[in-house]
């Protein structure tokens, strides 16, 4: 009986052959050789070095082969991947270079040229202002209410106490809106842009049982003339206070409380008595004047341009809530009885920072602005 034939080889594969090898590997070495870009190279790679790559698929043929055929077509097949993943890590480094070096003249930055073509811009300093008197009174533990531009006469005056023949309730200071109607309690009354943010006081005691304590900052309207000192529209934030026991002292130390954290330790103030149709008794409050602290009374050597060296500048109008203002609202006076103040914001940063006329204040010029920066 003769021996087993060994060299006898059943299997031919035609992707193991030595030529078909050659010619993948060739075609693998022109395709990266013409990839011009990383994105091309990135394609030739899954194209001829992927899993479903010529050589890829030839290497899983070895498996068919006999065993003494095997490690002759893997030596052969792995030389080829082997060869073809080192020119595609050569030309990947190429590519690399050319695009550093590209990206280095495309996108070079000409430190040279003015670096503020755009400048930044800035925050309003009156809402810059706004912001800071509501953050004072919030921390105290009142609420920010809010109420509409446009109010019924009966919110604006009657509920504060104004009567009918009352100079305010003229066209001298008042915008009316032509043919504007609204029902306000029992009675029709006109509409107008309100003079106050008082009406916003009278909406948060009808909507709400006391203890009340809001902040009303807004925008209202008066029909002055626009010059350095007055404007038809401009910013005011209201007070007030109902719970019981209050009395003149908690406004007098909540005024202090406030001027305090606007302009510093030491401020203070004091009331001068006065006249108001809402609040019973009524006083105009004045704070010392935050540059000179009173230095200058009496003192021609040191003269202060802020108070006209008067010691004193005026902020606003407060008071005790006038009993009637309590009733018309459903609130017992018996019960109850309040404090609210006043004052313009636009009036209180021309004295914090020395502007001189009001209309810088609302014209919109940036160079007005800009000094005041992003304080948020």
């Amino acid at each position: 009986m003769s021996a087993p034939n060994k060299s006898y080889d059943p299997v031919e594969v035609e992707a193991l052959k030595p030529e078909e090898i050659d010619r993948a590997r060739d075609e693998a070495f022109a395709a990266i050789a013409a990839a011009a870009s990383l994105d091309e190279l990135r394609d030739v790679k899954v194209a001829h070095a992927g899993d479903r790559s010529p050589l890829a698929l030839a290497n899983r043929e070895i498996g068919a082969l006999p065993p003494q055929a095997k490690a002759e077509a893997g030596r052969r097949v792995g030389q080829a991947r082997k060869a073809v993943s080192g020119a595609f890590a050569a030309r990947q480094e190429e590519l690399e270079v050319e695009r550093d070096e590209r990206v280095l003249v495309e996108e070079a930055v000409d430190v040279t040229l003015p670096y503020d073509r755009r400048p930044a811009g800035a925050r309003h300093p009156l809402t810059t202002l706004s912001e800071r008197i509501e953050d004072i009174f919030t921390a105290m533990g009142y609420e920010v209410a809010e109420g509409p531009e446009v109010e019924a006469e009966w919110f604006n005056f009657d509920a504060l106490n104004i009567g009918p023949d009352h100079p305010a309730r003229t066209t001298h200071d008042t915008f009316f809106l032509a043919g504007g109607k609204e029902e306000a309690g029992d009675a029709e009354a006109d509409l107008v842009l309100r003079t106050h943010t008082s009406p916003v006081q009278i909406r948060s005691m009808l909507d709400r049982e006391p203890p009340l304590y809001v902040i009303c900052p807004g925008r209202v309207y008066r029909t002055d003339e626009l010059d350095a000192t007055h404007t038809p529209v401009f910013n005011q934030v209201e007070l007030l206070a109902i719970d019981e026991g209050l009395t003149m002292a908690d406004l007098k130390g909540t005024l202090d409380h406030m001027v305090q954290s606007l302009f510093g330790e030491g401020m203070r103030t004091r009331l001068r008595p006065n006249y108001f149709p809402f609040t019973e008794p009524s006083a105009e409050m004045d704070m010392v004047c935050f540059r000179c602290r009173g230095e200058s009374v009496g003192n021609p050597d040191r003269p202060c341009r802020t108070c006209s060296s008067e010691g004193w500048i005026e902020l606003g109008g407060c008071g005790v809530v006038n009993p009637r203002v309590l009733v018309a609202c459903g609130i017992d006076p018996e019960r109850y009885s309040g404090f609210a103040f006043g004052f313009g914001i636009e009036r209180l940063l021309m004295f914090r920072h020395n502007v001189v006329d009001m209309r810088d204040i609302i014209e919109g010029d940036v160079r007005f602005t800009r000094p005041f920066g992003m304080e948020i």
